[in-house]
C-alpha cells in the first residue's frame, strides 16, 4: 500500500512496486514486470501477469489527483462500456471482484485496463475516413443517449479563460508579454463565441487525434477517452484531420459525409475550427502552468516559462487569430506543413497540434 505522504507528493512518488502492490491488491499475480508507459497528466503502466499467463499485459493507470471527481471517471467508464455494448471498437477498464471499474489507494483513483494491440496511422485512405467518419458518428450518437453531468464543457471559460487565469495567477506571464497575450486571448473567445452560436454541444472524444487511434488489422481502436467533455462535434473531426492545406480539407469533407449516414453535421461547424485550434495553444500553456509542481513537466518542458518561450507563443497565437480572421493565408511547404510567414524553415509539426494530456 502507498505510504502516507501528502497525495500530491504520494501521486509523483508512484514507482513500479507500488503500482505492482495495488495490482496484486486486486487479486492479480504479477510476474514483476512493470513499465513505465509515455504519459504526462496521468500515471500509466504496462505490467506483465505471472508465468501462467506469461503473454497476458494490463496497464494500470493512476489519475492524477484534483483533476477528475471519482463521478466524473466513473461517467468516462460508463461511456466506454456502452459503445462497447453498441460493438464500437473502444478499450473498457476491467471490473475488479464487486463489479467496480475504479479503486483508490490512498486517495488515488485507479483503473486496470486490457492491453490493446495495433499501430497508430500515419496517413489514411478515403475509404478508412469512410469507415472512421461512420465510427465517429456512432460515438458521438451513443454518447449523446447518457446522462454526463459531471464532465466538464469545451467552451471559452473552461479552455482558453482557465487558462489566462492559471498564467496571470501563477506570475507565468513576463510583463513584456502580458497584456499583449490576454488581449490576444480575448479576441478569440470573442469570435469563437459569435461562431459556436447555435451550435449544438454533445458529449465527445474530445482529444481524438490519430496517436488515440489504433489499427489492429482490419479494425480501429478508439483509445484514451480521459478527455471526454461535452462540446462541439467538429472539435473531433478537426483533431483527427488537423492539416489546413486542400488534401486536408477534402479528407474532412470524406470523413463527414461518412459521419452523416448516422448523424446530421452542419457545413458551418468549420469555421469554429482555426478558433479551437487557438483555444488548443492557449490550453496547452495553460495546462503547463497548472502543472508545474511535477518535477516530470521540467524536463518535458525546460524552456516553458522564459522570453523567448512567451515570445513565441504571443506570436503565434497573433498569427493564428490573424487566420481566424481572414487576414492571412497559411503558408504550406511541399509536404503541406504549415511554416510562419516570416520563417519558412521554422515549421508546425505535429507536436503542434497533438499534446497527450
Amino acid at each position: 500500500m502507498l505510504r502516507r505522504m501528502p497525495l500530491e507528493e504520494s501521486f509523483f512518488a508512484l514507482s513500479p512496486d507500488r503500482v505492482l502492490e495495488a495490482v496484486e491488491s486486486a487479486g492479480f499475480e504479477t510476474s514483476g514486470h512493470c513499465f513505465a508507459l509515455n504519459a504526462l497528466e496521468n500515471r500509466v503502466f504496462d505490467v506483465r501477469l505471472d508465468e501462467e499467463d506469461a503473454d497476458r499485459h494490463l496497464v494500470a493507470k493512476f489519475y492524477r489527483p484534483g483533476r477528475w471527481s471519482r463521478e466524473a471517471i466513473l461517467e468516462e467508464h460508463a461511456m466506454l462500456h456502452a459503445l462497447e455494448a453498441a460493438e464500437i471498437p473502444v478499450c473498457v477498464p476491467l471490473q475488479f471482484d464487486d463489479g467496480e471499474t475504479l479503486r483508490n489507494t490512498a486517495g488515488i483513483h485507479w483503473a486496470l485496463w486490457p492491453r490493446t494491440g495495433g499501430r497508430s496511422p500515419d496517413e489514411f485512405r478515403d475509404d478508412e475516413l469512410g469507415v472512421l467518419g461512420r465510427l465517429l458518428a456512432r460515438i458521438h450518437d451513443t454518447a449523446e443517449s447518457l446522462s454526463l453531468t459531471h464532465r466538464l464543457t469545451l467552451d471559452a471559460d473552461t479552455v482558453p479563460l482557465r487558462a489566462l487565469s492559471a498564467l496571470e495567477d501563477g506570475n507565468f506571464l513576463p510583463p513584456s508579454c502580458a497584456d499583449r497575450y490576454r488581449k490576444i486571448v480575448e479576441e478569440v473567445v470573442e469570435v469563437y463565441c459569435e461562431r459556436a452560436e447555435g451550435v449544438p454541444l454533445q458529449p465527445i472524444h474530445g482529444d481524438c487525434h490519430a496517436g488515440n487511434l489504433l489499427r489492429d488489422g482490419e479494425r480501429w481502436f478508439f483509445l484514451d477517452f480521459d478527455d471526454l467533455v461535452i462540446g462541439p462535434a467538429v472539435q473531433d473531426v478537426w483533431m483527427l484531420l488537423p492539416g489546413r492545406d486542400a488534401e486536408a480539407a477534402r479528407q474532412r469533407s470524406v470523413l463527414v459525409e461518412a459521419y452523416r449516414s448516422f448523424r446530421s453535421f452542419d457545413e458551418r461547424w468549420f469555421d469554429l475550427i482555426e478558433p479551437l485550434r487557438a483555444f488548443r495553444y492557449i490550453f496547452y500553456a495553460g495546462w503547463i502552468a497548472r502543472r508545474w509542481s511535477d518535477p516530470c513537466f521540467h524536463d518535458a518542458f525546460p524552456h516553458f516559462g522564459s522570453e523567448d518561450y512567451w515570445v513565441g507563443e504571443t506570436r503565434d497565437l497573433e498569427e493564428q487569430l490573424e487566420l481566424i480572421l481572414g487576414r492571412q493565408s497559411p503558408l504550406q511547404n511541399d509536404r503541406g506543413e504549415v511554416v510562419r510567414a516570416d520563417d519558412e524553415d521554422d515549421q508546425l509539426t505535429n507536436a503542434d497540434f497533438f499534446w497527450d494530456l
